[in-house]
């Protein structure tokens, strides 16, 4: 008889002697140290398979996953797609990946395979803003407590909430316990510490939760291993109307001055002619990683940098950007407003300006919370931020969305979309994006469009100082 048992986010596979492992257990590696064969706790559920398969006689001390009571106590019909995913993932072997919108319902998609399911879950965040939010959710639809790892709690329950940083910390010890991992926003996943979360764990059964899985590293490609392949896709274009806002994108030109355009180009030769000669390319794993490094090296190098740093500031936070906001501020006074930027400086100085309130990741968790709920109820028009309101924050307040800056990411423009698309009676949410005529922006912003949603939605471009 073999016996299985959980060892600190490994799986051990006791046989009678070392020579009676040939069972189709590859990878597996003997232990001399125990006397067993070890291999990572991820492949329970194919060993467990196999060995069945194989009629292989065992005591099973690794995961004993007791059946736990889910009923959801709030009566709610699912959307047809909501519905669709559910089915979806569990003809596909209770593992896999649903690719859902902002605002389309993911949470409630977990809820119904949690109920369905009825097995201890653990569901895996990238922030303390989106654990607290799942929390108050489960807490909410469950009759049953619902337990927090992270943020300075440790406690377990058979339902759990905690983030990437603190599952994989501490997956050692709670890798036997939950039957379901659910992976929000499960595009972090293939990071090579986060990982660790779903590699240390026994769960037989997964889902991963985004709106945008591809990864600029193409690591996505690892979610089939760690979670399960993609089992249901809807994207913003296909529920856009009736399950999601409708909305319309529009593209915003303005154009440096004389002096700002000579500036511009100044720097910017100084600082492609470094990356030309040291043959640095961007688009290559590991180029911008080079370009810090070699740019920390001279005298040289380091002229390069600052000369990188003051192309992006005059391109990004041009007086012609800010002139534009404080028109669309105005035109959307009666609105609820978003603006976007790439780096905290901005936001600071767009903060000051306008006398906006801003959010960044310096913000404290209760003022970012009083900031919010008063944005959604109207007491604050507009909020200015850089990134950490891209994904997981609930604000079905706001209608309009202002990018003045950003990566050339589709993730990022698709996330900054998706913040403002959470459906409401009438709603029509408009997203603005602002670029700089004839620098490095008008690049970026061709890449970053490169989705359904904007070739489905948008009104076209406007040079905003016609």
């Amino acid at each position: 008889m073999l016996r299985l048992e959980f060892d600190r986010g490994t799986l051990l596979i006791f046989t009678p002697d070392r020579e009676a492992a040939d069972l189709g257990l590859g990878g597996a590696v003997y232990d001399d140290r125990v006397g067993a064969w070890r291999c990572p706790a991820h492949r329970y559920r194919e060993i467990l398979t196999t060995l069945h398969r194989g009629g292989v006689e065992l005591d099973n001390r690794a995961g004993g996953f007791v059946p736990t009571d889910l009923r959801c106590r709030l009566e709610r019909e699912a959307f047809p797609h909501q519905a669709e995913a559910v089915d979806a993932w569990f003809e596909a072997g209770r593992r896999g990946v649903v690719v859902l919108p902002t605002g389309s319902g993911k949470t409630y998609v977990a809820q119904l395979i949690m109920e369905r399911l009825g097995r201890p879950t653990l569901v895996v965040t990238p922030t303390i803003d989106l654990m607290q939010q799942w929390y108050g959710n489960l807490a909410t639809a469950f009759d049953i407590p619902v337990g927090l790892v992270g943020g300075g709690y440790y406690d377990l329950e058979s339902v759990t909430v905690t983030t990437y940083d603190s599952a994989y910390i501490h997956m050692e010890n709670l890798g036997a316990r939950f039957a379901l991992l659910v992976f929000d926003e499960c595009h972090h996943l293939p990071g090579p510490t986060y990982s660790l979360a779903a590699e240390l764990s026994l769960a037989p059964f997964r889902l991963g939760l985004t709106a945008t899985p591809e990864r600029e590293d193409g690591a996505e490609r690892r979610l089939d291993r760690l979670v399960g392949p993609v089992v249901y896709r809807r994207e913003i274009g296909e529920l856009a109307g009736r399950y999601l806002a409708d909305y319309e994108t529009v593209t915003l030109k303005v154009r440096l001055s004389e002096e700002e355009q000579e500036e511009y180009l100044q720097a910017r030769a100084v600082y492609r002619d470094f990356v030309s000669r040291q043959g640095i390319r961007f688009g290559s794993p590991g180029g911008w990683g080079r370009f810090l490094m070699l740019t920390s090296r001279s005298e040289e190098g380091r002229r390069a940098f600052l000369a990188y740093r003051a192309q992006k500031a005059i391109s990004q936070a041009s007086p012609a950007k800010l002139r534009l906001l404080e028109t669309l501020c105005e035109r959307h006074r009666q609105d609820r407003m978003l603006i976007f930027t790439s780096d905290n400086d901005t936001v600071y100085k767009i903060s000051r300006h306008f006398l906006v309130p801003a959010i960044t990741h310096q913000t404290k968790v209760k003022e970012r919370h009083g900031l919010l709920s008063a944005f959604n109820r109207g007491e604050i028009p507009f909020l200015v931020t850089s990134r950490v309101l891209n994904e997981g924050v609930d604000v079905p307040a706001a209608n309009i969305g202002v990018v003045l800056s950003g990566s050339g990411t589709v993730r990022e423009h698709v996330q900054r979309l998706g913040r403002i698309l959470r459906r409401g009676e009438g709603k029509q949410a408009l997203l603005y994006e602002v670029i700089t005529e004839d620098t490095a922006e008008e690049y970026v912003s061709n890449r970053r469009r490169q989705h359904d949603a904007y070739q489905r939605a948008a009104a076209g471009e406007t040079d905003a100082d016609q």
